[in-house]
């Protein structure tokens, strides 16, 4: 299973992403796809219409996982491990969620995320790609 940072959500909304391409190859190969409640709730943020958002959550499934306490307590850990960088909660929280449910994280921000390799996350970088 992959789980989606919230700037794969947007670009499965935002016309002529060349990202798309690279999360539809993933469905192509049966690759499940997944979404943080903490990356939902960002995107939800938009804009986007209901149109769109209807048709992200049927791309992931309804697949939208639980940020719990073991999550929560994952994401201080890392929050801690990584310097407690102002602004970095957020992914502290995304990177936690993904590794209490086991899953990777498919990111375009990979310097954001890999700092939370060495604690456990498994991170699948996307790399930008202009088009």
């Amino acid at each position: 299973m992959i789980h989606l940072d919230t700037n794969l959500l947007i670009d499965l909304v935002t016309i002529g992403s060349p990202h798309i391409a690279v999360i539809r190859g993933w469905l192509e190969k049966g690759e499940k796809l997944a979404v943080s409640a903490i990356a939902w709730s960002e995107f939800l943020n938009g804009p986007h219409t209901k149109q769109q958002k209807d048709a992200v959550h049927a791309i992931v499934e309804g697949r939208v996982l639980d940020f719990t306490a073991k999550g929560a307590e994952q994401a201080s850990r890392l929050f801690h491990y990584t310097g407690r960088k102002r602004g970095s909660h957020a992914d502290c929280m995304i990177a936690a969620c993904a590794m209490t449910h086991g899953v990777n994280v498919a990111t375009r921000n990979i310097a954001d995320f890999e700092k939370f390799v060495p604690h456990g996350l498994k991170l699948l970088a996307v790399e930008t790609i202009t088009p």
